[in-house]
């Protein structure tokens, strides 16, 4: 295996062996060869190193911008990768699969993939959360983890997990070029650089190979047949969560057509495990299945018993059945590769220690995380809360709004205030008191929605049933906001947000808009006190304000309003529920956690 070094100001030849430096595996090798041209970077692999002749032979796939820093530089060529088409142009489909593994040549990774013990993970709804289960399970086990998940909320990194961190900015820089200035000397017109999920897929294969983890947890970015990691021929075992309508506009418009296309992951006999799913959708899976011989077994929702008195690190009833199948995957992860003796698995009436702290630990942001704003300069952190859930479909809708109307009621109830630590998803149920030990009066609670979904998606389907769960919960929203996405889509790193656009096209949110008030009209009578007085005025910025919305040009411009009303109404406390998109989410914890 050959590593690329890129932008060293001289000419060497080197070949170094890592099996003398076997017995320190966190040996910073790149210091020994490098030193003083770049910083220390820790590897854990045998490599063979070739350093560059020159930064003209090399540096082919890159910028040459000096104002760029080398993260920076990294995330322009990656953003030269992305594709000006749409999601729903019908090419997508199935678009030129047997390249890949033309790619795989190129970088030498067949042999690696082959040799790797992958747990294969497709479906709509909860692939994040079963992975990240999966993953954590299998780290407390002591198994070194490698996680490659989408999207990413703030950082690219986020989708290269090595032991349930982000990879570090060095390693990804070092393993990116290699992979980036590869393709691109080896790619032309027959065979054009991949794509960007397939080059980010690609790079996830590439950083697991060589920091040689003992399981690769792949989650597939969309459907499953033609998905860019489904060059996998053979993994240890495949898991399809819940399935429902989504991207209708490429896998199909009814629910066995999206079901053929996530069973696209199935192999000849390997086993795979699946969630209860409406009849349409398991048929399809069960018939696939047949087909390849493939065991497949659907599991149950996880009996909250067996976690002995603790709780899911994942907040939400729906997570008891991602649960259970991170747990139907581990368990034959770990009899097919030869550690059953490891770990005690054969009792059914309670879990492996190992697997319960891997359960409990688990988190993964963007999925029924609470974040208070820390911005607001208050004696309180809970005047100004988002809720925050990516949920973008239907059913996830339904899912959401459960949560949110159960979350805020627990988060903040009548008599105590429970105190939330950023970035963790579960409840620490911490009673806050002032320092004459008296409860902290709450103020009144102000439900406030924050929306933005892709065009591709129907409004119509995913905001009735939003509000409609809530109001079963008894739960109205008083003011629903529409912003634009903040990540401009053909840009990644921090390059990908800006944070003033005045050629912003607001017709998108407009339109939600019109939906959620027409919404609210015919739901009128049910509940008497939707629009707060509070929140009829000062709508300056706002591009349009109507009786119970408003659309906002920009996201910060919303979360300003937000920040503004609450300092000035100390009685005013806004629990903020953001969903519809995942990059919304993450443009909100960009914005709220700086």
């Amino acid at each position: 295996m050959e590593l690329i070094l890129r932008r060293l100001p001289q000419t060497t030849n080197s070949s170094i062996s890592f099996q003398s430096f076997k017995s320190q595996p966190h040996l910073p090798l790149f210091t020994l060869l490098l030193s003083p041209f770049r910083q220390t970077l820790s590897v854990s692999f045998t490599i063979q190193t070739s350093i560059a002749m020159s930064d003209q032979e090399i540096g082919k796939g890159s910028p040459k911008s000096s104002s760029l820093s080398p993260y920076e530089e990294a995330m322009e060529a990656l953003s030269s990768l992305i594709t000006r088409r749409t999601r729903a142009d019908a090419s997508n489909v199935g678009d030129q699969f047997d390249q890949l593994f033309d790619y795989l040549k190129m970088l030498d990774l067949e042999e690696p993939i082959a040799n790797m013990k992958v747990i294969h993970v497709a479906g709509t709804k909860g692939k994040g959360s079963t992975c990240t289960f999966t993953e954590s399970i299998l780290r407390n086990c002591g198994f070194r983890t490698g996680l490659f998940t989408s999207p990413h909320l703030i950082d690219i990194r986020e989708r290269f997990r090595l032991d349930g961190m982000e990879i570090c900015e060095e390693k990804f820089l070092a393993y990116f070029w290699w992979c980036y200035d590869r393709l691109k000397d080896k790619t032309d017109d027959n065979i054009p650089m991949p794509t960007y999920f397939r080059f980010l897929a690609l790079l996830g294969f590439k950083i697991f190979a060589a920091e040689q983890v003992d399981v690769a947890i792949m989650e597939v970015g969309l459907g499953g047949k033609y998905d860019a990691t489904n060059v996998v021929r053979a993994p240890i075992v495949c898991g399809i969560t819940s399935l429902g309508y989504d991207h209708m506009e490429i896998l199909g418009n009814t629910l066995g057509e999206i079901a053929g296309e996530k069973a696209g992951i199935f192999k000849n006999r390997i086993p795979a495990f699946t969630v209860p799913q409406p009849d349409e959708a398991m048929h399809v899976l069960e018939e696939k299945a047949s087909q390849l011989n493939v065991p497949l077994q659907v599991v149950t929702p996880l009996d909250a018993k067996l976690l002995n008195g603790a709780r899911l690190g994942l907040e939400g009833e729906h997570q008891y059945v991602n649960a259970a199948l991170a747990i139907a995957l581990c368990f034959t992860w770990l009899k097919k590769t030869g550690h059953v003796g490891d770990i005690y698995l054969e009792q059914t009436n309670t879990l492996p220690e190992q697997f319960i702290k891997g359960l409990t630990s688990a988190s993964l942001q963007g999925r029924a995380q609470i974040v208070p704003d820390q911005h607001i300069k208050s004696e309180r952190s809970n005047r100004l809360v988002f809720f925050l859930d990516g949920a973008h479909s239907p059913e996830s809708m339904e899912v959401c709004a459960r949560w949110f109307s159960l979350a805020i009621k627990e988060y903040n109830p009548d008599q105590t205030l429970f105190h939330q630590q950023l970035d963790n998803s579960k409840f620490s149920h911490e009673v806050v008191k002032t320092h004459n030990g008296e409860r902290v009066s709450q103020g009144k609670s102000t439900p406030i929605l924050l929306f933005n979904c892709l065009t591709v998606r129907d409004p119509q389907l995913l905001l009735p049933h939003l509000m409609k769960t809530c109001a079963d919960h008894g739960v109205y929203f008083k003011k629903a906001l529409f912003v634009p996405s903040l990540s401009v889509f053909n840009k990644v790193g921090p390059q990908a947000f800006t944070l003033t656009d005045p050629r912003v096209d607001l017709s998108w949110q407009f339109n939600l808009q019109r939906v959620w008030e027409n919404l609210m009209q015919n739901s009128k009578g049910k509940n008497t006190d939707i629009v707060s007085e509070e929140l009829k005025d000062d709508m300056e910025t706002s591009a349009s304000n109507c009786e119970h919305s408003a659309v906002f040009p920009s996201l910060p411009l919303a979360i300003k309003w937000l920040r503004d009303r609450v300092q000035q109404n100390q009685s005013l406390r806004f629990q903020v529920l953001v969903t519809g998109s995942l990059h919304l989410v993450g443009d909100v914890l960009n914005l709220v956690k700086k």
